[in-house]
C-alpha cells in the first residue's frame, strides 16, 4: 500500500471510522470511475489545484466531475491571480501526484474551496491518494473533512 493511500486512510478512519477506501480497477479519469461506482460523472469530486500568481500559495478547489474551474471566480476567491500549479509543488505540499489528489491527508495546511454543486448528491467520491482509489460520503461531510468553503467557482465543460 502507497504511503498516500495509507495517509488517506488515516484521516478518514481518524474523522470517521466508518468510511471505507474503495478501488476502482483502472478508473483514471471522472468518468470511467463513475462508471466503476454505478453513479453520474457529476458524483466525482474532481481535486485542482492553483498556484497564486503572487503569493504563490497553492489552491485547491473540489468540483464536480464534468464541471471546469472558472478562473475569474476562483481567483476572486483566493483573492489573487491563479496559474497552473508545478507537478512537482504539487507533491511536495500535499504529499500526492496528480491523477491522485486526495481532499483530505495532505502535508500541509491547504487553503480549499468546495464546489456548491456537488451538494446536490446524497454521496459523492473523491481520490484517495491514488488515481485507482476513491472514498465516498456525504458532500457537506467531504466539505467539513477538507475543510473547503463552499463557494460557486465551476462552470460546465
Amino acid at each position: 500500500m502507497s504511503k498516500s493511500l495509507k495517509r488517506v486512510k488515516s484521516a478518514l478512519f481518524t474523522a470517521d471510522p466508518t468510511l471505507e477506501v474503495i478501488e476502482t480497477g483502472q478508473a483514471t479519469t471522472a468518468k470511467a470511475a463513475a462508471e466503476s461506482l454505478g453513479c453520474a460523472v457529476d458524483q466525482i469530486a474532481k481535486s485542482i489545484l492553483f498556484e497564486g500568481t503572487v503569493s504563490g500559495q497553492l489552491y485547491l478547489f473540489v468540483t464536480a466531475g464534468t464541471r471546469r474551474v472558472d478562473l475569474e471566480r476562483a481567483a476572486l476567491l483566493a483573492g489573487e491571480p491563479l496559474g497552473k500549479a508545478d507537478a512537482v509543488r504539487i507533491r511536495a505540499t500535499t504529499g500526492f501526484a496528480i491523477g491522485g489528489v486526495s481532499p483530505v491527508g495532505h502535508l500541509t495546511e491547504i487553503s480549499t474551496f468546495f464546489d456548491e454543486t456537488l451538494l446536490t448528491y446524497q454521496i459523492i467520491y473523491a481520490a484517495a491518494g491514488t488515481p485507482i482509489h476513491v472514498f465516498g460520503c456525504a458532500p457537506q461531510q467531504m466539505a467539513r473533512l477538507c475543510q473547503g468553503r463552499i463557494s460557486a467557482f465551476s462552470q460546465k465543460m
